[in-house]
């Protein structure tokens, strides 16, 4: 599907402000709404809205259908009598420019189940009972695997008790019963969680901004999916991953990526029509309303690792049935708004994969100068039906990044002063909304900044090191009072310039 001539920001929910130590859907998500409308931006992007578990990841997921439960927002709690101001009362000296996810997670959780309570005592929902039944086919199985995660101390489920661990219908029976009340709350967290999501996109979407969603093409070990649907994924005998995913060594890295996400079993993903991925876009085209699938490249051949190994070396690569997926949910669908982002090593076969189905891949702007750079990657060069960014969320900051290309690959430097024919020395503020302005006037249809590039923060900013596990990976948050008028100003002025502001 081919995009209208759009811009927007990056930024997902977790960085927006909050007294309540993490971006939530409440009133500052409202507020970035209204940034949006007035700065011109058409686009939201944001990261997958998946309840994180190992190292905080979004792209490491409990389960491939559920909302992050961290993001409901106390405020509307308070709003919607399930909390009195007098509960939240005096909150903890959270860090404004970075998530505490353990202090947040024991805060927020003391306050959930306190609004549970009130939820129970004022009886019958009807629309609680309309989204149980709706989302029936993920959320019961779902429910269960977060109360038993409650239940055994947050270990992962092939680490339970082996009848339950493996499904054994006695065990199932006997943890429904045990677990009755937990089962329930975890159900009410995502009752709350999409109640409040679906107010905030609608009010969204009512302001012509449009919200951009990440799908993660892998899910981790330790989630409902690969627990409840074991016959899905390649896990061995004993529940343990037989094959994983990853991608080869590199110039960048001479060990690869081992990222240790089950592989599917497409040969039975293929034998009901690809049912569980036909529900899974189906939720997601109602939560967002365009989808970023990550890794697409996976699905015309995927880097096979088999189970047990530490790096990703000794994989191979394995075709994969990306075409017949995508027939098979363009005809159940039609045509579907996906980017495809198509970085790294990508074959003649992703880009026919890609261009068949017309998705729009991605084109970025810190990759275009600097070793093995080439004409076409050039910013007057990209096709039309492409999204260009300055940079991603495993990127560094284009500040951070220009700072040190400097001291790394000076030859860059001086390639890309060419290109935009610029003589003197230059300030890295002025670089970074240099590259701003290319994206908004490239050829490509879409255009998207990170927060911390229209701020021009620095690699304090950065979202996320790939292959790496802590330290500042996805803690990253925007402080009160940084989005100023002379920020919407600027924005709005090169929508209208480059023609993407269409009203």
């Amino acid at each position: 599907m081919k995009f209208d001539r759009e811009s927007g920001i990056l930024l997902h929910i977790t960085s927006l402000p909050s007294r309540y130590g993490i971006g939530e859907l409440g009133s500052e998500a409202y507020r970035f709404v209204d940034f949006l409308v007035r700065s011109r931006q058409k686009l939201w992007q944001i990261l997958p809205l998946g309840p994180v578990g190992y190292g905080e990841s979004p792209y490491q997921c409990f389960s491939a259908f559920a909302g992050n439960t961290m993001l409901i927002s106390i405020e509307k709690l308070i709003e919607w009598r399930l909390l009195d101001q007098e509960d939240a009362g005096v909150t903890p000296d959270f860090d404004a420019r970075g998530v505490e996810f353990d202090r947040v997670r024991v805060f927020k959780e003391n306050l959930y189940r306190k609004a549970y309570a009130s939820f129970k005592a004022a009886g019958t929902d009807k629309g609680y009972d309309r989204f149980s039944e709706e989302n029936k086919y993920w959320l019961d199985q779902f429910s269960l695997f977060m109360a038993l995660k409650e239940y055994f101390g947050g270990i992962p489920w092939n680490l339970w008790e082996k009848g339950i661990a493996f499904r054994d219908s006695g065990a199932l029976e006997y943890y429904k019963d045990k677990l009755a009340r937990e089962i329930e709350y975890q159900r009410f967290l995502q009752y709350m969680f999409f109640s409040q999501w679906h107010e905030l996109k609608a009010y969204a979407n009512k302001q012509g901004v449009k919200i951009i969603g990440d799908l993660p093409i892998f899910v981790s070990y330790d989630s409902c999916d690969a627990w409840s649907q074991r016959t899905l994924f390649e896990l061995d005998e004993a529940g343990n991953p037989a094959k994983v995913a990853g991608v080869p060594p590199d110039y960048f890295s001479e060990t690869g990526q081992f990222w240790g996400n089950p592989h599917y079993k497409w040969d039975e993903m293929e034998k009901d029509d690809f049912k569980w991925w036909r529900d899974r876009l189906d939720l997601m085209l109602k939560v967002v309303d365009i989808i970023r699938i990550d890794h697409f490249r996976g699905f015309e051949r995927y880097w096979e690792i088999p189970g047990g190994e530490k790096t990703a070396q000794k994989g191979c690569w394995v075709k994969a049935p990306g075409k017949e997926l995508f027939q098979v949910l363009k005809a159940y669908k039609g045509d579907m708004p996906i980017i495809a982002e198509d970085l790294g090593f990508i074959t003649r076969e992703v880009e026919e994969l890609k261009n068949e189905f017309e998705f729009p891949g991605m084109k970025i702007l810190q990759f275009t100068f600097g070793r093995g750079s080439e004409e076409r990657f050039l910013p007057h060069n990209y096709e039309e039906n492409s999204v260009v960014y300055t940079g991603t969320h495993d990127n560094d900051t284009t500040v951070g990044w220009y700072l040190k290309m400097k001291g790394t690959d000076p030859g860059a430097i001086d390639e890309l002063k060419r290109y935009f024919g610029i003589a003197e020395e230059l300030g890295e503020n002025t670089m970074c909304w240099t590259l701003i302005e290319s994206a908004f006037g490239s050829r490509a249809n879409t255009a998207i900044i990170p927060m911390q590039d229209v701020l021009c923060l620095g690699s304090e900013a950065r979202m996320n090191i790939p292959s790496t596990i802590g330290g500042r990976n996805w803690v990253w948050r925007l402080e009160e009072g940084l989005l100023a008028e002379e920020l919407e100003e600027r924005l709005a002025r090169l929508s209208v310039l480059y023609n993407r502001n269409k009203l």
